[in-house]
């Protein structure tokens, strides 16, 4: 019975795909710890087959933002400060706000956005996770907001590819909520519930959830996909995550959220013959939503380091849009609460469109 559940699984995972070799080297996990005394945290990993140029950011409140989409495009004004994760200072890849709410964005090949219309301010995808960080509190407030389809995103090439950008988005905040936010056929769909724990890649999350009962059946405990495959990764973070403890100690529940991150990864450097493109683990980030700490770990470097929030001026009077120069391939080596080292830096430039809708 256990192998006939298997052959099934497989056969699922084959159905459901419908992935080439290429798009499997495309990969990020992100996985959500809901433990007691509302211990919760947040995890991600960043895969890429090259360096994906990331240093750590700090913005204040009251930034006047530009969705960079040519002449019709959104503008705000941040209500809240944040930490993050750059990709290649011109994006938003990762990180949380000051009210505890977090924000992902992972490849998804299937995304489709919807044709500009001339009418909506448009927003690039680039800008989309800072959007979020910077005007919401927690995941309702957002989820209550897109529904609304305030703005059209909008993307192009990838840095150095010609290769254009197709992401979602994921949400979570220090209650345990969470959403995924997907364009599929030209319209937003969004996925809001607390169960949502677990995102990665293709196939779009509604798949993603069908494929993932075909292993709960087998469970896994007897058998656990192990590829670097989305659906695999997904299969593996969403066992793990349910299965480990939930403890009342904040720190043992760090670890253990970072243990099924890293069993999550993809080991550094992995290629083979019918896959010379895979993606790698560059590194792995931890939102610890309760005491208000962002943990960054590099692949290339020997510990993780985190930034306290509390410790951060947000204040749009006073507070100051600064960096943390990780180096190469994010080589540079920090331990223990960095907040003081951030060096004042002007604010990068959202990469927007070449040629802006319309034009």
């Amino acid at each position: 019975m256990r192998l006939q559940a298997w052959m099934t699984a497989l056969a699922a995972t084959a159905a459901l795909l419908g992935t080439s070799l290429d798009q499997a080297a495309l990969a990020c996990t992100r996985v959500v710890y809901l433990g007691p005394d509302g211990n919760v945290m947040t995890a991600r990993s960043m895969d890429w087959k090259v360096d994906v140029a990331t240093n750590l950011w700090i913005f204040p409140r009251g930034m006047q933002r530009n969705g960079e989409a040519g002449p019709n495009s959104l503008t705000w004004t941040s209500r809240y400060g944040s930490v993050i994760a750059s990709g290649y200072d011109i994006s938003t890849t990762d990180g949380v706000n000051e009210a505890g709410l977090a924000a992902n964005v992972l490849w998804l090949v299937e995304s489709q956005y919807p044709a500009y219309d001339g009418k909506k301010p448009a927003l690039t995808l680039a800008a989309w996770a800072q959007y979020v960080l910077d005007r919401f509190a927690t995941v309702q407030e957002a989820v209550d907001a897109l529904r609304q389809e305030p703005f059209i995103p909008v993307t192009d090439n990838v840095p150095g590819e010609q290769r254009i950008a197709t992401l979602h988005l994921s949400l979570s905040d220090a209650s345990g909520d969470s959403a995924i936010v997907e364009y599929i056929d030209g319209k937003q769909v969004i996925h809001h519930d607390r169960r949502y724990q677990v995102m990665t890649n293709s196939p779009t999350f509604d798949h993603q959830l069908a494929l993932n009962a075909y292993w709960q059946q087998i469970g896994g405990t007897v058998m656990l996909p192990g590829t670097n495959r989305a659906s695999d990764r997904f299969a593996r973070a969403s066992f793990y995550i349910h299965a480990i403890p939930q403890y009342r100690d904040p720190d043992l529940a760090l670890a253990a959220t970072f243990s099924v991150i890293r069993n999550a990864s993809v080991p550094l450097g992995i290629t083979t013959p019918d896959e010379p493109n895979i993606s790698s683990t560059r590194w792995r980030s931890v939102v610890d939503h309760k005491r208000r700490l962002y943990f960054f770990e590099s692949a290339l470097t020997p510990n993780a380091f985190w930034v306290d929030l509390r410790k951060v001026d947000f204040s749009a009077q006073t507070g100051k849009v600064r960096w943390l120069a990780l180096g190469e391939h994010q080589k540079n080596v920090f331990a223990g609460e960095v907040s003081a080292q951030f060096k004042e830096k002007a604010p990068f430039r959202f990469l927007g469109l070449s040629k802006p809708p319309g034009a």
